[in-house]
Formats: C-alpha cells, structure tokens, sequence
C-alpha cells in the first residue's frame, strides 16, 4: 500500500467534500438556467464534444485504474485515478460552459429511440447529480490511506461513475445530430 498523502481530518474533510458538492451541484442548476447570448467565432457546440471526449477518456481511466488497483499497482492506480479527477472537473467547466452558450437542443428521434434516448437521459441526470460526493469520500479514504474504507466505497462510486462517464457519451451520441448551427 502506498504511504497516506494526507493527514485523516474527518470534520474538516466532509466539510469540504460536502460544501463542493453543494456548491457545483447550485452552479449547475442556476447556470443551466442562464444564457449567454456572444458573438462567438466558433460553434459553442464544441464545448459538448469536447465533454463527450472528456467522458470518454475519464471512461477508459475508470476501467484501467480498476484493473491496476487488481494488479496492487497502487502508485499507478492513483496517478490514474486522479488523471480521471481532473479530467472530471475539466468535463464540468465545458458542460457549464456549452449550457452557457446553446440554447437547449430537443431530442429528434421519434419511437423506441426517443424512448431508449429518455431512459438514458433519466438515469444519467440524477446519477451525475449525486456523484460527486461518492468520488470525493472514496478519493479522501485513499489519500489518508484508509484503503478498507476506500474500497467499500469504491463498491459504490465505481459502477455510478462508470454509468455517469458512458452513458454521457450515449446522450451526446444521440443528440448531437440535433444541434442547430
């Protein structure tokens, strides 16, 4: 096992994973509610696919720091799952910012694909909502070197993640083709 990075402050640690989580989960919610109307020089849409990239890879670093953490290669396991970390608030600073600058795009499919795209879509939604404490908790159990309670968390935060990553990409898949100019 690795050496702790931090040193265990519970009160303080909850605090702080508490307050961020409250604080990006209000900063998505009002911001989805604001629009910025700019002369950009380039499609803002951008921004989504360079959110659905970002899942993509925070994806593949979920799969291949499960299989290191199996292979007790813990220093590489952190290395990336902290790479999925950034990458992850990396995702949120484009999301915010492609909800910023489009107006909504309704879905255009019709059928057992407008079905499969709301069944996705409604399950992602709520699961990106409540991820990001889990992350937080799970990250802090390792960093303090809690590796039992890492891993019981992990249990949990793995899976939702991993959904949350995929099925992003799904949606931007499904209603990409939907975007205005």
């Amino acid at each position: 096992m690795l050496t702790p990075t931090f040193k265990k402050n519970d009160q303080k640690a909850k605090l702080f994973i508490y307050a961020v989580s409250i604080i990006v989960f209000a900063a998505v919610v009002i911001l989805s509610k604001v629009k910025l109307s700019l002369d950009l020089p380039f499609n803002p849409h951008v921004f989504a696919t360079v959110s659905a990239g970002i899942n993509s890879l925070v994806a593949v670093l979920l799969v291949v720091g499960l299989i290191t953490a199996k292979q007790k290669k813990y220093a590489l396991h952190k290395k990336i799952m902290m790479t999925a970390i950034v990458l992850s608030v990396l995702f949120l600073l484009s999301y915010i910012a492609h909800h910023l600058l489009t107006d909504e795009t309704k879905f255009g499919g019709e059928g057992a694909i407008k079905t499969i795209y709301y069944i996705i879509l409604f399950t992602h939604i709520p699961l990106a909502g409540i991820i990001l404490p889990f992350i937080l908790f799970t990250a802090y159990r390792a960093l303090i070197g809690e590796y039992e309670q890492h891993k019981k968390l992990t249990r949990i935060t793995w899976p939702i993640w991993f959904y949350v990553a995929v099925t992003g990409v799904i949606v931007y898949l499904m209603i990409s083709p939907y975007y205005g100019g």
